[in-house]
């Protein structure tokens, strides 16, 4: 397992923040989106700026990162948030994604969040993994909920699968 640090990530971490984002987006089964957003303030905007963070390595390269997005607007879903969490291709199966994991639900404990939701490529076999090993159960499928607009699976109709973690210390037992 690789040594990792954690600090919040800035605005000066934007280019490889997105450059590990566009090595998820190219496997076709990272997410939706065809590319990066724009700029680090386009990015960063709707997201929980306390739950989002990187992780270093021993070396001080960025080996993965994660981000928390709400839910929703609505203030009875205020401790609902949505996991982003990307491995760099060249720091996969080394542990990273689990100790971004642990590290997410630390923080978005202390941030008052009660569940963490991720929603899958039903085929990131990896990623749907990792989720269950941190306690997050299957919810439901969502069929054909979304087309690709680009990449190695564009323009086909993709599924996905939504999983969620239910705090023990925060909010409801």
């Amino acid at each position: 397992m690789t040594k990792l640090s954690f600090r919040i990530m800035a605005e000066p971490d934007w280019p490889e923040v997105k450059r590990i984002y566009e090595e998820g987006i190219a496997t076709g089964h990272g997410t939706f989106e065809s590319g990066a957003a724009e700029s680090w303030q386009a990015f960063i905007e709707p997201k929980i700026a306390a739950c989002c963070f990187v992780a270093t390595d021993e070396t001080g390269a960025m080996a993965g990162w994660a981000a928390l997005s709400p839910f929703s607007k609505r203030k009875v879903y205020a401790g609902v948030g949505e996991v982003a969490l990307y491995v760099a291709a060249a720091q996969r199966s080394r542990g990273v994604g689990s100790a971004l994991m642990t590290e997410m639900i630390r923080r978005s404990e202390e941030q008052g969040f009660w569940t963490l939701q991720g929603v899958t490529f039903p085929e990131n076999a990896a990623s749907v993994g990792l989720q269950q090993k941190h306690g997050f159960r299957l919810v439901g499928r969502r069929e054909r909920i979304g087309r690709m607009p680009g990449g190695p699976h564009a323009g086909q109709w993709r599924d996905t699968v939504l999983l969620e973690r239910r705090s023990k210390t925060v909010g409801p037992s």
